[in-house]
């Protein structure tokens, strides 16, 4: 997960369109075949260069929109099991939903090492408070102690600006980043290319029709938080969300990804919409009620005029959710914009 005090964080999903997911799905008998090629591939992987001795046959997953990223491609007969809170939502309409039913819930909680011996995995994928966790020892270099590979979410890369903070790209990038590399490493690069390639169909069509210059709202994303709001800077995935759904994060000069800020500053930026990422035991109706009746943010504009938009969890981390949730936003804020006095 990518908040450390937030082990059994999730989402509470709400119905997605099948088109609006964010792939064309193939039938199984289309879908490719994952190579069985023993050669090493090399991959960049936060900026290092990474090589595998072969092909994973026993994949173990972190999370909701890493493990869905594997089902995306198809590579559900690669995984040896995955890790996350017991709640995934509604998966009624999410193209890759057949992948629970086929791949073992190992643990409701952070995966561990424990995890992936109990299961003989070979190749860890996970990130950066998504997983991986100095406090835990759950780390990269003690899977490699062991003799198990791993690849860190690109989202989650560590940048150097400070211990903790992460972020190397745009999060689109990201996406796209760590799509193109399973393809290589597991001889599926069709089907992550026709991924992508829907993907950027989706994102430039909703931002074809997003409001321009001044007449995009601000937007303020809220995770969670009384005393400071925990939100996204200009490298977790809100920040593409909003933008390319035709907003503007009001925390965009954040070089991290997700971090904690004052209330003074979201006040002082006054956002026209705010955005709750909805997951775990504080749902999203209580973060509403909070944020209207919280005294600091009643002049905030967001707040006086209930623009108050919900998100869950696996919409605003890296997944293949992500254009459907740009998507869903950009109508959201076309139509607050519609409403907004010209200037």
């Amino acid at each position: 997960m990518r908040k450390p005090v937030v082990a059994a964080a999730l989402l509470a999903t709400t119905s997605l369109l099948t088109a609006g997911c964010g792939a064309t799905v193939e039938k199984p008998s289309a879908k490719a075949s994952a190579s069985t090629s023993s050669a090493a591939v090399t991959l960049t992987n936060c900026g290092q260069q990474v090589t595998y001795d072969k092909v994973p046959e026993r994949v173990v997953t972190n999370d909701v929109g890493i493990t869905e990223l594997m089902f995306a491609l198809g590579l559900e007969d690669r995984m040896a099991g995955f890790a996350m809170p017991d709640d995934k939502g509604d998966l009624t309409d999410v193209p890759w939903k057949d992948g629970y039913s086929k791949v073992k819930w190992l643990s409701k909680d952070q995966l561990t090492k424990e995890n992936v011996l109990d299961v003989r995995g070979d190749w860890v994928f996970a990130g950066w408070n998504y997983g991986f966790r100095d406090d835990n020892g759950f780390t990269p270099d003690t899977l490699k102690k062991l003799g198990i590979p791993s690849y860190v979410l690109t989202e989650s890369c560590r940048n150097g600006r400070t211990k903790t903070s992460r972020g190397i790209m745009p999060p689109l990038d990201a996406l796209y980043t760590d799509l193109t590399n399973l393809g290589k490493l597991f001889g599926v690069e069709q089907r992550a290319a026709t991924l992508i390639a829907d993907f950027r169909k989706q994102v430039a069509a909703v931002a074809a029709k997003a409001p321009t210059g001044s007449a995009r709202p601000k937007v303020f994303l809220y995770d969670s938080g009384t005393d400071s709001p925990f939100t996204s800077g200009r490298y977790a995935a809100p920040e593409e969300v909003i933008s390319k759904a035709g907003g503007v994060n009001v925390m965009n000069d954040l070089d991290d990804s997700w971090t904690t800020v004052g209330w003074e500053t979201v006040v002082e930026r006054d956002p026209d919409v705010i955005v709750i990422c909805n997951y775990g035991d504080v749902g999203a109706e209580q973060k509403r009620k909070f944020l209207l009746s919280y005294a600091p943010l009643k002049n905030v504009s967001a707040v006086k005029n209930k623009h108050i938009f919900v998100l869950d969890y696996v919409d605003l981390v890296e997944s293949p959710r992500n254009p459907s949730a740009i998507a869903r936003l950009g109508a959201y804020l076309r139509s607050v914009a519609d409403t907004r006095p010209a200037s």
